[in-house]
């Protein structure tokens, strides 16, 4: 079992890295998530991603505060709302429905992200 959580907490922590890049996949969760699968499997693991440079403030902000960085707020914020109004408008060949869904979708992770309280 200790290897599944630990392959697991990897595929999470990839998708973790990729929310840095992608404004439709959320980083924190994907690796909180990572983090509580390398917990129970490998503490040398946990470790490594509790000290990661860029990865650990993350995890370690959200576990202690519940908060997220209101820099991370406004980059989650504005990636989000130009990479889905760039799908809903910019984009050629779909219904206006689509577009619609788009800009719910945009405004669904907009409120998710904004919930959360502001670390200053």
């Amino acid at each position: 079992m200790r290897w599944i959580w630990i392959v697991l907490g990897t595929m999470f922590l990839l998708l973790g890295v990729l929310g840095v890049f992608l404004p439709i996949l959320p980083t924190t969760p994907f690796l909180l998530l990572s983090a509580a699968l390398y917990y129970r499997s490998s503490p040398t693991l946990y470790a490594k991603l509790i000290r990661h440079k860029y990865l650990g403030p993350y995890i370690l902000n959200f576990r202690e505060h519940k908060a997220i960085p209101l820099r991370v707020k406004i980059i989650s914020v504005s990636l989000v709302w130009l990479t889905l109004l760039y799908c809903a408008f910019g984009v050629e060949g779909h219904s206006w429905m689509l577009s619609a869904l788009f800009v719910a979708l945009a405004i669904a992770i907009s409120a998710y992200i904004l919930h959360f309280k502001t670390l200053r």
